[in-house]
């Protein structure tokens, strides 16, 4: 069984979503011995943004540098990567209500027509359906289902979206919420979502 496991915060070791990821997967080895992990962190490695250099050499332009020859292929070992794993670990801070642009650039190379999902007469097929996701959710304040600011909430609502429309119907989040209301409500949010990932399924 294979693990992808991606982290995409840029606090580092400050970072509560990947305290919370890291837990997740420590739950999972626990659970699989026998489970091989791959780990990037797209905080300190970022995938490049996709841009129309990036599209053309998808259609068969010759590449013009070899810094596009050099993410053209980091972008094909991540979809090479997400296709193999049979759970993947996402480590998703909120920013600005949504996902960070870190995570996004990831998404735009996996989510990839003909590969991931296609169209068809009946409209769109996603590709990757058996897949498990897990995201650990970090935000600074509350924007679940009932809170005042749940209209906000382009972080989780987003990732629901396209992994749905990737065919994924396995997915799960762990929380952790109100981080930047006070030092006593980070360490309880932490404490909560680390206790929630030590009980999850297996």
């Amino acid at each position: 069984m294979k693990l992808l496991h991606i982290d995409a915060s840029i606090l580092g070791q400050n970072s509560v979503s990947r305290q919370v990821s890291a837990a997740i997967v420590q739950r999972l080895r626990e659970a699989h011995p026998e489970l091989s992990v791959r780990y990037t962190d797209l905080g300190a490695e970022p995938i490049g943004h996709l841009t129309g250099a990036h599209l053309a050499a998808t259609q068969g332009a010759t590449p013009e540098s070899s810094a596009l020859i050099e993410d053209l292929a980091r972008g094909g070992q991540a979809l090479e990567d997400f296709l193999s794993a049979d759970i993947i670990v996402i480590g998703a801070p909120m920013y600005n209500f949504s996902v960070s642009s870190q995570l996004k650039a990831w998404i735009d190379r996996v989510v990839v027509a003909g590969k991931t999902f296609r169209y068809t007469e009946k409209g769109p097929e996603g590709l990757a359906a058996g897949k498990k996701v897990i995201v650990a959710s970090s935000r600074g304040g509350f924007y679940g289902p009932d809170s005042a600011a749940a209209f906000l909430d382009h972080q989780e609502s987003y990732l629901r979206g396209i992994f749905g429309f990737l065919g994924i119907t396995d997915l799960t989040f762990v929380r952790a919420e109100g981080l930047n209301i006070s030092p006593d409500q980070r360490h309880k949010a932490l404490a909560a979502a680390t206790a929630e990932a030590a009980r999850l399924a297996a």
